[in-house]
């Protein structure tokens, strides 16, 4: 997935997995996926998918700083 904010291109595809969350099973409505990624200039982003039951029913991508990317990692 790509998706342009505010100017600045993240890329699923041309971004290295950093961390990545699955709950649920595969076809579970409710399950989901939260992936961290890193940006070959070093922005963070998690993108998001999941069931059509689940807090992530559409994919999306959202940035995330670097000095949130701990706090994100230990709340999972």
């Amino acid at each position: 997935m790509r998706k342009e904010i505010e100017g600045v291109a993240y890329d699923t595809s041309n971004s290295t997995v950093d961390k990545k969350f699955t709950y649920g099973v595969p076809g579970d409505p409710c399950g989901y996926e939260e992936t961290l990624y890193i940006t070959n200039d070093g922005r963070y982003f998690v993108y998001t998918y999941g069931g059509i039951s689940s807090k992530y029913p559409k994919e999306d991508i959202v940035p995330i700083d670097r000095s949130d990317v701990k706090h994100w990692i230990l709340s999972h």
